[in-house]
C-alpha cells in the first residue's frame, strides 16, 4: 500500500532543484516539489501549501481541511494498531 502523509511546505531550500522543507506534525524534512509545480504555480509559491508526501516527493497539493482529516484518520489508525498489538500480546 502506498501512503501519502499530509505536510505543509514551510520553506523553499533549492529553487533550481525544486526542493522544499515540509513540516509533518512537527517533523521537518526536505522534499522534492517537482510534481506539484507548473507555469501557474511556481516553486516559490508552494510555501504554505499542504501536500501529500510519499517517499520524499510532494505528490499532490491538497487543502487544509483534507490534510487535517487525513492526519486525524492516520492518528486513529495508529491508535487502532496499538490496541490490536496489545490484544495480540495478551494471548
Amino acid at each position: 500500500m502506498c501512503l501519502g502523509i499530509p505536510g505543509r511546505v514551510v520553506e523553499i531550500t533549492d529553487v533550481g532543484n525544486k526542493l522544499g522543507m515540509v513540516d509533518v506534525c512537527g517533523v521537518r524534512r526536505q522534499i522534492n516539489l517537482a510534481c506539484v509545480v507548473n507555469e501557474s504555480h511556481s516553486v516559490q509559491s508552494c510555501v504554505g501549501d499542504w501536500v501529500l508526501v510519499h517517499v520524499g516527493f510532494a505528490m499532490s497539493r491538497i487543502d487544509e481541511q483534507e490534510a487535517q482529516l487525513t492526519l486525524d484518520l492516520l492518528k486513529q489508525l495508529g491508535e487502532a494498531q496499538s490496541e490490536i498489538e496489545a490484544m495480540r500480546l495478551s494471548n
